[in-house]
């Protein structure tokens, strides 16, 4: 059964493959090369779900997304789903060095990242509960978000990760999650911690697990 994964993010397909290793077992997982939707939900579960629709629509198969993020509480939640927006150049470095420079002189550095996990099965896919006359309410859609929470540094440190990641601390860590390393981040992340709570349903909606 072929799965596809809706992001053109070099970065994430990297990430997710490795986050999802094992949970991957009769599943094969595919790129995604078709039109990006414009994603103009107001939470990060409604644009996860934006993107696994239009990837499922595009291709005719069960589509994952993900939609994510970092929360800065001395900001207002901000950047939030304009993360990767932020700076407007959709360039990591200009977005948290736009960061960097809106927590100058504030004292509270709390934040998180999120990640909404979004799955979408078309209508008559075989293996589903929807082929098999569930509604499509009940086994459509599903979306599961995930929270990390941290505090955002002075200054970048590490060479690991990619996004905020160089400027994030996790809580309990001793430096940003950049500073982490491959399997350290993908056993603590809001990203494998989202992709931790999709994968049984989508193991059960398409392989009966």
């Amino acid at each position: 059964m072929r799965i596809v994964l809706a992001t053109h993010n070099a970065h994430k397909v990297a990430e997710l493959r490795r986050i999802l290793g094992p949970a991957l077992d009769g599943l094969e997982l595919v790129a995604y090369d078709g039109p990006e939707p414009v994603e103009d939900g107001d939470t990060f579960q409604a644009n996860a779900l934006i993107k696994a629709r239009a990837a499922a629509a595009h291709t005719g198969l069960p589509a994952l997304a993900d939609d994510s993020g970092v929360c800065v509480d001395a900001l207002g939640g901000a950047p939030g789903i304009h993360s990767a927006r932020y700076a407007g150049t959709r360039n990591d470095v200009d977005n948290l060095e736009l960061l960097l420079a809106n927590m100058v002189g504030r004292d509270d550095r709390a934040a998180q990242f999120a990640c909404a996990a979004a799955f979408v099965v078309p209508t008559g896919v075989a293996g589903t509960a929807v082929a098999a006359g569930a509604s499509e309410a009940e086994s459509h859609e599903f979306v599961e978000l995930a929270l990390w929470p941290g505090t955002v540094a002075t200054e970048r440190s590490g060479t690991e990760g990619f996004g905020y990641d160089p400027i994030f601390c996790p809580d309990g860590q001793p430096g940003t999650s950049a500073d982490l390393t491959s399997d350290q981040k993908d056993a603590l992340s809001h990203r494998a911690q989202a992709f931790a709570a999709i994968m049984p349903i989508v193991r059960r909606q398409l392989l009966g697990d």
